[in-house]
């Protein structure tokens, strides 16, 4: 385990509770902190990542660092041959992103970015429905995250320096990224962007901008961290098709269809909502939300499986961080920018190989 803040100490519960693995060791340049967990928990602790590496004989490491940090340590892991899961976003850099791509990819290793949102049952439904061409060719798809994350003009963390966490773009916006990746397909282009500083000095705390698909297809990214209107990140998408329409967020799935569809048995015309109690999988150990055991377990079978295309892979993480360096390139009044090669779901059924590699 590499990084020991909120995500790196959840991880840590998460794995050291799972049947299949031992935790050997964790690495965080806090000497207070290590000495702690050390002492009360008995877990050996290192405070420099390369004495760790050296050191100790691993499978695969977890790291949950500051984003800036990713690059050089996820390549220092490949490089010794070790499977990788590393916390969102991937890189602040697309050009690292590919480089370590290519690295995982020729070692043939099992690699996953924490896009948690992807093991949530509400929305893996929704990315089933949009799958199956339900609602039709879909025309329009709205990610939304708010969230009380920056609520004050002083102070803050690394997440709002814009060399660090890459402030709401990088730290926020991605997951909404992701899950319009997930549901509907990466965008081809982006305009319209609006990045403004509501109480950050070196980064935006709100994002706006227009996404667009081959043949006309549209949607809208919306987000906000200096939200305080929620008690905590809220994360909804939505998508309309000419056949129906559906939105879903962490506590349900609803769907709109005009008519039956026999992709979808047993749904009738009309509105049919699902909620999380039904849709979630159990899971053996949970800490915030079953979605981080699920993942977590998704990596150590990606592990003994040796699965390198997985869900959440590098290669899949690396085109959310593709669509956050569009943004970043048309800018506020910038003409439209754009990115080929993708877009290639929206509007048709898509090709099955995400869902079956999930799913089975």
């Amino acid at each position: 385990m590499v990084g020991l803040g909120k995500m790196g100490l959840s991880h840590v519960a998460i794995v050291r509770a799972h049947p299949e693995v031992t935790l050997v060791a964790a690495c965080d340049t806090v000497a207070y902190l290590t000495d702690v967990l050390e002492k009360h928990t008995g877990l050996k602790c290192y405070g420099d990542l390369d004495q760790m590496l050296a050191t100790e004989e691993l499978d695969a490491v977890v790291i949950s660092t500051p984003s800036k940090l990713h690059a050089a340590m996820v390549k220092k892991a490949l490089d010794r041959g070790l499977h990788v899961f590393c916390e969102k976003p991937f890189v602040l850099d697309v050009v690292d992103g590919e480089r370590l791509v290519e690295l995982a990819e020729a070692k043939g290793l099992a690699t996953q970015v924490g896009y948690h949102f992807r093991f949530v049952g509400a929305f893996q439904e929704a990315a089933r429905i949009v799958n199956s061409g339900a609602l039709g060719e879909v025309h329009h798809v709205r990610a939304e995250a708010y969230g009380p994350v920056v609520l004050r003009s002083k102070g803050g963390t690394w997440r709002s320096a814009k060399s660090e966490g890459g402030g709401a773009l990088y730290d926020y916006a991605c997951h909404a990224v992701d899950l319009v990746n997930f549901v509907a397909g990466p965008p081809m282009a982006v305009s319209g962007v609006v990045r403004h500083a509501v109480f950050s000095r070196d980064v935006e705390d709100e994002v706006y901008c227009s996404l667009h698909y081959p043949g006309g297809a549209s949607g809208q990214l919306c987000v906000n961290w200096s939200d305080e209107s929620f008690r905590k990140m809220s994360t909804k998408i939505s998508v309309w098709g000419t056949k129906g329409r559906i939105t879903a967020d962490r506590q349900e799935c609803q769907v709109y269809l005009r008519e039956p569809h026999a992709a979808l048995p047993g749904t009738a015309a009309g509105w049919t909502v699902r909620y999380t109690t039904e849709l979630s999988k159990e899971v053996w150990f949970y800490l915030r939300g079953e979605e981080y055991s699920a993942q977590i377990d998704y990596f150590v079978q990606s592990v003994k499986l040796r699965r390198s295309d997985g869900e959440n892979s590098f290669r899949s993480a690396l085109l959310a961080d593709r669509v956050v360096a569009m943004i970043l390139a048309a800018g506020s009044d910038a003409p439209q920018a754009s990115l080929s090669g993708a877009g290639q779901r929206i509007g048709a059924p898509a090709a099955k190989g995400w869902w079956s590699r999930l799913f089975g």
